[in-house]
């Protein structure tokens, strides 16, 4: 028998009507080229953990920024690392990220920005069918968030037919 946990890794909204909130949430999936609200709603429950995690610090420091910040150094390490908060950045800043800011890390997202496929949506096609290498090694996880060490190593998969640039797939900005 196995011992490990089956929770949800998401929250979902506590109305399941709410006109703004589902217009809202269809911009979101088209704007990120989301599968799903299921996903949509896995990531605004990781900022809310993230915060949940911020807040704690604090109040264990009393509010002190600086003291919070030394006792979770780690979770504001990690944070930077994902590219989520920038260098500059102290604890405090977490509580005002957006679902938007962790939207932006994944690696589908990423692969999109930088021109590897002309939409959101063709990005997620080209992960899942393992064209995209991140350092070397193929992920067909489009939901990853790509450490920001690693944005620069984005690329096809050598053996992909997309490799070529001569490719009818590849975006037209990529030269």
């Amino acid at each position: 028998m196995s011992t490990g946990k089956n929770t949800k890794g998401y929250e979902t909204p506590n109305h399941p009507y709410q006109g703004e909130r589902i217009a809202e949430e269809s911009d979101l999936l088209s704007r990120y080229g989301l599968k799903n609200k299921e996903e949509l709603w896995r990531a605004q429950s990781e900022l809310r953990r993230m915060r949940r995690e911020a807040r704690r610090l604090l109040g264990e420091a009393q509010g002190d920024v600086e003291v919070a910040g030394e006792a979770g150094s780690e979770f504001v390490a990690r944070l930077r690392r994902i590219g989520v908060l920038g260098d500059n950045d102290d604890i405090s800043t977490v509580l005002s990220l957006d679902v938007t800011d962790l939207l932006e890390r994944r690696l589908q997202t990423v692969a999109y920005r930088q021109g590897f496929a002309s939409s959101t949506q063709q990005a997620r096609q080209f992960i899942v069918h393992g064209h995209v290498t991140v350092d070397g090694a193929r992920v067909t996880r489009p939901s990853v968030k790509v450490d920001v060490s690693d944005e620069g190593t984005i690329a096809f998969d050598e053996n992909s037919p997309l490799a070529d640039d001569l490719h009818p797939e590849r975006a037209e900005s990529q030269e």
